[in-house]
């Protein structure tokens, strides 16, 4: 059976009710999962009609009563549009949209979802409805109760995890730590193995451009990232850094990233911090 993929609706007030319903009525997205939306059936009815979507919309209380040939979607939040101003931040839409979002993670911890797919959330919103979290990735950490966690963006074959995520840039600095980057670095190494990449390599990007040219543009790479990396060495990981950071994206798209120890493949991850995205 396909696996049943919970879409949460993101922000009423926003582009996330468009594209949930999108997703539902994809043929691609239908060959391989079962699409269940969580959010608001006033709003996603409202949207249905100005789409003209012709898929029938169906409310179901339970994954289990899940049915091929509509767009499967549980209520939560049924927030209507007089409720909100579309396009306007909204206190009851941020709470909407951390509502669905955990809707989605129960379901998935109780085993009823395959997985979450989310749309997305206005920060400002959620922050006015008195929900202090940066984003989702903070979200999912508190509320499975997971201690080490960052994001990883995928594009193709290029996996990348940032030290820092949802940060002023002076923040994101101060961040660069040996502890931070090593842990990143163990943590990009065991994520990657869990999506098949086998023996991954990790390229390290500098925080300073040209990676610091050995401390005339700031000593970071010399002091806190460099270390991190040899650590990561002595635990057996293929890392390879700190490399310019305007360069090592491209430099291991195109499978040239050497550091004297080889090249990272295109199947390899990556890992940087605000410095090299």
């Amino acid at each position: 059976m396909r696996p049943l993929v919970a879409i949460t609706m993101g922000d009423p007030a926003g582009v996330g009710p468009e594209i949930s319903l999108k997703a539902a009525v994809s043929a691609e997205v239908s060959s391989f999962a079962r699409p269940l939306i969580l959010g608001s059936g006033l709003v996603l009815r409202y949207y249905a009609n100005l789409l003209k979507i012709s898929v029938p919309l169906r409310s179901i209380d339970s994954p289990a009563e899940y049915q091929d040939g509509f767009v499967n979607y549980i209520s939560v939040n049924n927030l209507s549009l007089a409720d909100f101003e579309i396009g306007k931040v909204s206190p009851l839409c941020g709470r909407a949209a951390y509502e669905y979002l955990e809707a989605g993670i129960r379901m998935a911890l109780r085993g009823e979802a395959s997985a979450i797919a989310t749309a997305p959330l206005n920060k400002e919103a959620l922050h006015r409805a008195g929900l202090e979290f940066a984003g989702h990735t903070e979200i999912l950490a508190k509320l499975t109760g997971t201690k080490d966690y960052a994001m990883m963006l995928v594009a193709g074959n290029l996996r990348v995890m940032h030290v820092s995520t949802h940060v002023a840039l002076r923040g994101a600095c101060d961040m660069v730590k040996k502890e931070r980057v090593y842990k990143i670095v163990t943590l990009a190494a065991t994520a990657a193995a869990s999506l098949g990449v086998r023996d991954p390599r990790i390229a390290v990007a500098g925080l300073n451009p040209h990676a610091g040219e050995g401390g005339l543009f700031g000593d970071e790479e010399i002091y806190e990232i460099a270390p991190a990396v040899e650590k990561a060495r002595e635990q057996g990981l293929s890392v390879y850094g700190p490399l310019p950071p305007d360069t090592v994206f491209f430099e291991s798209i195109k499978r040239r990233v050497r550091r004297g120890r080889g090249y990272v493949p295109r199947s390899g991850a990556y890992s940087c911090e605000n410095g090299g995205v």
